[in-house]
């Protein structure tokens, strides 16, 4: 079967490798789409980082580079294994690619398996990936998601579940007002799931595509132009001069975070969600000095139900996120390079592995 192989920074290939094998405990899923993630772009722009280096096998998984891509998937099962009696073969799953310790509790008693020793993602550090045409997953890690989703708009159930873990952190509630800053993928389906909840977003993005979505989809409450507008007056402004209750880092950009630091109310929380593949600087005085409450979050953590929950009953559309389609061939001239080089021309490019 087909699939991308990440070798090294800015070293991709499309290659032939065996089907995977359906174990006892395992399903067996035949992908449908899978998005391309902007962890997917930093691998290939700065990695390795979550990908294993050539030689230096990953301590779960066994596996190093080259290992197959892909972390957003949605697909159909096609087998199940032994012991799994609870799905069944032409049911519609996604898939919570993580790969951790099978000593770990991740039942839903634990609330931080996610941050457990050695974690890392399938489609990152082994175990297959969502870039090729099957993939095994243990049950504990595929989730159904009913035949009324759509399967392409189910791909984006997993970035969605990074927004509504992002929201469990800020600790945000109904009436709060949230300033954004990145109007991508994860920015986007950040303020669809804020929306959802009752909180008004406002969004700061350069890019013209990214704010008509946020507008089109109606997500947003105001969506600002950082290079048009002083986003921290308007902000202000749009809080009778108190500033926004919760912020989110959607973008790895310095400036991005400076304003979110200038923006929101003292005893405001910051709520870091993008993944940075630079050191980046803080300013202590303001976060002293408006007793800032600054925090990180890292994908999912049992998110994922009640995120398909939140699709299900239609208080999230995802189909407008959707902006390219593409086959597994030009997975990188029309997909990683157009999200590189072009990002203000696209949201969420999505990968038929049988195209």
């Amino acid at each position: 079967m087909k699939a991308a192989r990440y070798y090294d920074r800015g070293d991709i290939r499309v290659e032939d490798v065996p089907e995977p094998v359906v174990e006892a405990g395992t399903v067996g899923i035949d992908v449908a789409y899978c998005g391309i993630c902007g962890t997917d772009l930093h691998e290939y722009l700065d990695g390795p980082i979550f990908v294993p280096p050539h030689g230096h096998p990953h301590p779960i998984s066994g596996e190093d580079a080259p290992v197959t891509l892909g972390h957003e998937m949605s697909g159909v099962v096609y087998a199940v294994g032994e012991g799994v009696t609870d799905l069944a073969v032409g049911d519609h799953v996604v898939v919570e690619p993580y790969i951790i310790a099978d000593d770990v509790d991740t039942s839903p008693a634990n609330p931080a398996y996610h941050l457990s020793k050695d974690m890392n993602f399938i489609g990152l550090a082994g175990r297959g990936g969502g870039l090729a045409e099957k993939i095994v997953v243990k049950r504990r890690w595929v989730h159904p998601v009913g035949q009324d989703v759509p399967l392409d708009e189910a791909a984006l159930i997993e970035p969605l579940s990074v927004g509504y873990h992002a929201y469990q952190r800020s600790g945000a509630k109904a009436g709060d007002v949230a300033l954004i800053t990145g109007a991508g993928p994860i920015g986007l389906l950040t303020t669809a799931v804020l929306k959802a909840e009752g909180i008004s977003v406002v969004i700061s993005e350069p890019s013209e595509l990214r704010r008509r979505k946020a507008l089109e989809t109606g997500v947003a409450a105001h969506v600002l132009d950082p290079r048009e507008v002083d986003v921290v007056a308007e902000v202000r402004a749009l809080t009778d001069g108190r500033g926004p209750d919760v912020a989110f880092e959607c973008t790895s950009v310095q400036p991005a975070l400076d304003t979110l630091f200038d923006a929101v109310k003292p005893t405001g929380v910051i709520v870091v969600v993008s993944i940075w593949g630079h050191p980046g600087s803080l300013d202590m005085q303001k976060l002293v000095l408006k007793e800032v409450d600054l925090r990180g979050t890292i994908a999912y953590v049992n998110s994922h139900p009640e995120t398909i929950r939140l699709v299900q009953e239609g208080k999230v559309d995802l189909k407008p996120f959707i902006t390219g389609k593409i086959g597994l061939d030009h997975l990188v001239d029309e997909g990683f390079d157009t999200l590189i080089h072009h990002n203000e021309t696209a949201v969420k490019i999505l990968v038929d592995p049988r195209l």
